[in-house]
């Protein structure tokens, strides 16, 4: 559950802007600030199987934009180079400082 909940909340990261505002209000209430489905309808004055519907249309909706667009899965390869990179750059030589540090940056930028 917990894999579910962290790889949704990486394709809303990435993908919040092609929402609805509905949809990336229930998104955010229900994986960001951990509201439940019924507090969720309360709020909005609608039933529990409303938000669950619209909550998982939306989950295949970010499931269905991260296979046409890949940018989870790219970040991902990015961040893995980058370890491999910072990992056999030796630290001690002057260059190799100034390349370590541009890493750091290139992964800061996700």
């Amino acid at each position: 559950m917990l894999e579910k909940t962290t790889r949704v909340n990486f394709l809303f990261d990435f993908y919040q802007s092609l929402l609805t505002d509905k949809q990336r209000s229930y998104m955010q209430l229900y994986y960001l600030d951990d509201l439940s489905l019924g507090e969720i309808a309360e709020q909005y004055g609608v039933s529990r199987q409303a938000v669950y519907d619209n909550v998982r249309r939306t989950e295949a909706m970010l499931e269905d934009y991260e296979e046409k667009l890949n940018l989870f899965e790219k970040h991902e390869r990015r961040l893995e180079v980058v370890e491999q990179l910072q990992q056999i750059i030796p630290a001690d030589d002057s260059s190799s400082t100034k390349v370590l540090e541009l890493l750091h940056t290139l992964k800061d930028f996700d």
